[in-house]
């Protein structure tokens, strides 16, 4: 028997429309870490997005590495497996490589090539081993795969290469477990027929299609550890899942299952897989869309607990439809929430749809993304939606800035 807990896409680092999450993600990682310990776990999967940026702060990194000492220290057969996601430097995963090994933990950042052409699947094959030691399974540990990774940069072939890198790193599993033993697949892409939040993931495919297909991962493969979408979900069936996101990352996912799972291994065979909610360490509101008068009396209405510490206090999200512009509006809605232990993050106008197309109205640039602004941007200027070819080479270009190690700095 193994026992692995199946999570992803912790965002550490992640700036909530300005504000930081160090408490949030703290929480999550102590209840995370005290449930490795009661569950009895064998491993802890990751499956990318560990970071929300590229170059994480030091702070941010400290989370993740006192993390992984503290697992070290409380279960000393505990194996950990982080593979990077599409908001991860693979290079920055991969540095501390060496040094966390040592704690029985294996980060993977990119795929290699060996000079014939053929894929180092050693690189991405970590052994699971149970408390006496013994390999129960193989971990095929797939980092989000960027185009030069997979195709020498050409991002017509980008689906067909990822295609052709986890069919490789199959077949060498197949080589190399013996009978017995699972395989246990960990990959951080968008597959066909999964749900996207409203608002926080961007899209990870570049060239004319964003998901792949889940027949990637055929029925020799016990279980599949999915990232990247932040609604917990199975695709097709109970096997392959994404555990979610443990913290809502935007207001549209406040609704979301939040969980990480809980995944039972028998030989070769998945004999079971169990959602465990992720308690929610400060609470989010969204009020709206409604009449003011409507908004106000909710914002009276909603209890809040002044003995938290200020860190503690829930966030809030206001949309108000009005009829026409109230120019105090703000002052109105922070008046009702003079006194409370309530933070306020966002304060939206819906306006009547005429209203709202005649007006030149202000971009919430956080809330629309790039891409979004990218099409609205072009369809202003072009009077017609960019095509597949544009937006395709709008994701590669982004892409790149985002994987630029002086983005940002």
């Amino acid at each position: 028997m193994l026992k692995l807990i199946h999570t992803a896409d912790w965002h550490l680092g992640q700036s909530f429309h300005g504000q930081e999450r160090h408490t949030e993600h703290h929480a999550f990682l102590d209840w995370l870490l005290e449930t490795l310990v009661e569950r009895e776990a064998d491993a802890l999967l990751v499956a990318g997005d560990i970071f929300d940026v590229v170059n994480p702060s030091l702070r941010a990194q400290e989370l993740l590495y006192d993390f992984i000492v503290a697992a070290h220290e409380r279960l000393s057969q505990l194996d950990i497996v982080l593979i990077a996601g599409n908001h991860d430097s693979g290079n920055r995963i991969e540095l501390p490589a060496p040094l966390m090994r040592r704690l029985r933990t294996h980060a993977l950042g990119r795929v290699v090539w060996h000079d014939d052409g053929e894929l180092d699947a050693d690189h991405l094959l970590v052994p699971l081993t149970d408390a006496a030691g013994a390999t129960q399974a193989w971990c095929l540990a797939l980092p989000f795969l960027r185009p030069a990774e997979v195709t020498g940069g050409d991002a017509d072939d980008y689906v067909s290469g990822i295609s052709s890198v986890h069919e490789r790193l199959i077949d060498a599993a197949r080589r190399r477990r013996e009978p017995g033993q699972a395989l246990v697949a960990m990959s951080h892409a968008h597959l066909h027929g999964a749900t996207v939040s409203e608002a926080s993931e961007r899209p990870i495919v570049i060239g004319g299609e964003e998901s792949i297909s889940a027949a990637l991962f055929p029925d020799d493969i016990a279980y599949v550890a999915l990232g990247h979408l932040h609604r917990a979900q199975q695709v097709g069936e109970p096997r392959i899942r994404y555990s979610g996101s443990p913290l809502p990352l935007d207001f549209s996912e406040v609704d979301y299952p939040h969980q990480v799972v809980e995944v039972s291994l028998d030989g070769e065979r998945l004999t079971g897989s169990e959602a465990l909610h992720v308690p929610r360490p400060v609470a989010m509101h969204r009020l709206g869309p409604a009449p003011l008068d409507e908004v106000l009396a909710e914002l009276d209405a909603l209890v809040d607990d002044p003995t938290l510490p200020r860190e503690r206090w829930p966030w809030l999200e206001v949309t108000v439809a009005l009829d026409a512009p109230v120019p105090d509006l703000r002052a109105r809605v922070e008046a009702a929430l003079e006194g409370k232990a309530l933070r306020l993050l966002r304060l939206s106008r819906r306006l009547p749809q005429s209203e709202a197309d005649t007006t030149s109205t202000r971009v919430d640039l956080q809330t629309l993304g790039p891409r979004k602004l990218f099409e609205r941007t072009w369809r202003e200027r072009w009077d017609a939606p960019p095509d597949d070819d544009v937006l395709a080479d709008f994701d590669r270009l982004h892409q790149e800035v985002l994987d630029d190690p002086e983005a940002g700095a």
